[in-house]
């Protein structure tokens, strides 16, 4: 008899199963230092893996809101925004997030996921929603969820999106699914592109800008106004574990589909509500951004000088202008060899193996944030150089040093 539970056994072929130091999760931060070190294991190292881009998690001005919104509302509200849990404080942070945004109305939900989740209230049975095919895991997920058909186009490839677009029944509604910055390689959706091709085959936009709000920009609002097209687009999602420094998500658009959405959609309906002192937090965040442009210059600059250091070391990192980036390895047992390098250099980076990457594409993802130094920058490069030399991912040193996949043993 076939054992539901057998899926859960590791096989040798999965991470988990290689059970050494070199495996790469569930880590546990156990401090926070004041220069951008955290205590990983006992030891001091330089985080190189947050999305905090704007190094906003730890602002005081974030800490004091929440603080003082924790103790007027307690550390939760026992119910959803539906029924009980609803508090000023949600009202204040969607009027001011859908104004930031250019949008009519905004939804504020628990996390981000949830904000993404809660887009399945828009995708019914007589929808076509046609994603790129490097979109988050949550919005496969609202798809899913939802009852539309589901349509992959080959990442940013507008051809192919305009093909599959010229087929469309003209009797089904039509959806453009995309994420603004692209996680794993920090690149950006062709928002001017997609957007042409939506109002030609009448289809909606929606963007999922949980990378990018805050980050693009003139104003922070992300990559579609990094492009010029933010009003191009329908429904825009984001999340507050980002730029934010907190936690939550929220999903901005037409009154008459937020309207819709806090009646219909099952995620949001059905869960409680986010608490206030995340809350709190979500809205001195997002005044910081209006206020303080030099957070995403600096973010952004100090992203644009890793990125152009690793690419010149040899590592294959894309093109980009974004602090998030990736180190392609390849082989997922490799990719977990080279973390552990990094680790051991003093610098905390994040393993991208499959499922979360495509079989073969293993990747080393780094992020930088504003908070980040010159010479700390510096430091990255250094770990990246000397773990990736020994491991035989680029070149050995000019001092004919060999790398360790070369050395006999």
């Amino acid at each position: 008899m076939l054992d539901a539970f057998g899926k859960c056994r590791p096989r040798p072929d999965q991470l988990v199963a290689i059970g050494s130091e070199t495996y790469p999760y569930y880590r546990p931060v156990t401090e926070r230092l004041d220069d951008g070190e955290v205590v990983i294991g006992g030891r001091a190292v330089l985080m190189a893996g947050s999305n905090d881009y704007l190094a906003l998690s730890d602002d005081p001005r974030l800490k004091a809101a929440a603080t003082e919104a924790l103790d007027r509302h307690g550390t939760g509200n026992s119910g959803s925004r539906l029924l009980n849990g609803s508090l000023p404080l949600h009202e204040e942070l969607e009027a001011e997030l859908a104004a930031f945004l250019g949008m009519e109305a905004a939804m504020v939900v628990s996390t981000g996921y949830q904000a993404n989740l809660t887009l399945s209230a828009l995708f019914a049975h007589q929808d076509v929603v046609y994603a790129d095919r490097l979109v988050h895991a949550s919005l496969m997920d609202a798809v899913r969820l939802g009852h539309a058909r589901l349509v992959r186009y080959r990442h940013n490839d507008l051809a192919h999106l305009e093909r599959l677009l010229k087929a469309a029944d003209p009797r089904d509604g039509r959806l453009v699914l995309s994420e603004g910055m692209f996680s794993t390689d920090g690149d950006l959706c062709d928002v001017p592109g997609i957007a042409r091709l939506a109002r030609r085959h009448d289809a909606r936009l929606i963007l999922d800008c949980a990378h990018d709000a805050g980050l693009l920009g003139v104003g922070g609002r992300g990559a579609a106004e990094q492009l010029g097209r933010q009003a191009a687009v329908d429904v825009q999602t984001l999340t507050f574990s980002k730029c934010f420094g907190t936690l939550g998500g929220a999903v901005a658009g037409p009154r008459h589909v937020i309207d819709y959405l806090r009646h219909h959609a099952r995620p949001a309906v059905f869960t409680a509500s986010l608490p206030a002192g995340c809350a709190a937090a979500a809205l001195a965040a997002l005044r910081i951004i209006r206020t303080e442009p030099e957070r995403r210059r600096r973010a952004l600059s100090a992203g644009e000088r890793l990125r152009a250091e690793l690419a010149a070391l040899g590592f294959g990192t894309a093109p980009g202008i974004t602090p998030a980036m990736a180190i392609p390895v390849g082989d997922t047992a490799l990719c977990a060899r080279m973390w552990k390098e990094l680790l051991d250099e003093g610098v905390y980076t994040n393993a991208m193996v499959p499922p979360g990457v495509p079989e073969g594409k293993a990747l080393i993802r780094l992020s930088v944030t504003a908070a980040h130094t010159d010479a700390q920058l510096t430091r990255i490069v250094d770990a990246c150089a000397a773990a990736g030399r020994r491991l035989g991912l680029i070149a050995a040193a000019q001092d004919g040093t060999a790398p360790l996949s070369l050395v006999t043993p």
